[in-house]
């Protein structure tokens, strides 16, 4: 095996997400569903958000194309937010889908109903809480896509709760992952690239990120996208939801919980215990990979096997990298339309 397919490997198998005891901050009651104009010079593309209470969340979610048409759920990652989709959305809305796409949990205008409830970044969480929002939304079933976290969520939406997927479209691939399989070490590069990783598990990490959010995440958009030039608009219409009170404690818990340093909440057990396994995805599916993706990312080659179901793999040229719906919308739209037709 090559170094770069050993590299790629380890990578495959290091999950990515913590979490943090930090006090959590109270929740307005909310209720019901509910909707509200927003600015439009911050938000160009989205100019209504959604309001509904969906699990332990009241989730904020945009929604384009005809009530009618076909499902389509895009989850976004860290640290991005729906505005990753806004042209992604118009697009498919024009091709007579319709798109939710909601803000995850710490991100924009989604809640939480009760601040008693942990502030839980691991992965199970965030898909038990689009299959809420479905439930809530009265979507059976749905053509679910992703990138970063929203990738991960869709796979293990896909691998646990296939009745639900209709296809799915998911950018780097099979992200599932578990604390076990974390454990095991990386080559130095790969832990290198993971820096932000370690620097999370520290308490002065911690500090870090809460004082300085929108300058990290920044920089983050920076080094994963390389030669996307966004200018300052278009990263504040999107750092605006890391404005969340929630926001530091779900990032911060994610990471440290994919590292084994918290625990996750109790009620997922099972959940992860499944995820551990590395369950196969038999759902029709489009991968993408962006090639200029300057995050950790696995090669294509070493996952392909886990899709037993209709699979294609395509590569987005021109520079694309880490925030691939934003950065290349019609390749992205083209892969939901192609998922959509594999599913028929």
């Amino acid at each position: 095996m090559s170094y770069r397919h050993l590299l790629s490997a380890a990578l495959l198998t290091f999950a990515a997400i913590l979490l943090i005891n930090l006090s959590p901050l109270k929740a307005a009651d909310r209720s019901g569903h509910s909707e509200y104009k927003i600015d439009t010079t911050a938000y160009p593309h989205f100019d209504q958000i959604k309001q509904i209470n969906a699990g332990v969340l009241n989730v904020g979610y945009a929604e384009q194309g005809p009530a009618n048409g076909p499902a389509v759920i895009l989850l976004h990652g860290w640290p991005y937010d729906i505005n990753s989709y806004a042209e992604v959305s118009a697009l498919l809305a024009a091709k007579g889908y319709h798109v939710i796409v909601p803000y995850l949990r710490g991100y924009g205008t989604t809640r939480f109903l009760s601040d008693q409830t942990p502030r839980n970044g691991q992965q199970s969480a965030f898909a038990v809480d689009i299959i809420a929002l479905m439930d809530a939304l009265k979507i059976k079933k749905a053509i679910i896509g992703g990138f970063d976290w929203g990738a991960r969520t869709a796979d293990i939406i896909a691998a646990l709760w296939p009745e639900r997927c209709e296809a799915l479209v998911s950018v780097s691939g099979y992200l599932i992952g578990s604390q076990q399989a974390n454990k095991a070490p990386l080559p130095p590069m790969a832990e290198q690239a993971w820096w932000y990783q370690f620097y999370f598990a520290t308490e002065r990490g911690s500090i870090g990120y809460q004082k300085n959010t929108r300058a990290f995440n920044k920089l983050i958009w920076q080094t994963a996208s390389p030669q996307w030039h966004f200018d300052d608009a278009v990263y504040e219409q999107s750092a605006k939801s890391f404005d969340n009170p929630d926001h530091v404690a779900i990032v911060i818990h994610n990471y440290r919980w994919r590292l084994g340093l918290v625990d996750g909440e109790a009620k997922y057990d099972e959940l992860e215990k499944r995820l551990a396994t590395a369950p196969a995805i038999t759902v029709p599916t489009v991968t993408l990979e962006g090639d200029a993706n300057g995050a950790p990312h696995p090669d294509p080659s070493t996952y392909a096997a886990k899709f037993k179901g209709k699979y294609v793999y395509h590569t987005i040229t021109g520079g694309v990298g880490h925030n691939l719906p934003e950065e290349a919308p019609k390749a992205f739209a083209d892969a939901i339309i192609e998922a959509a037709g594999y599913a028929k």
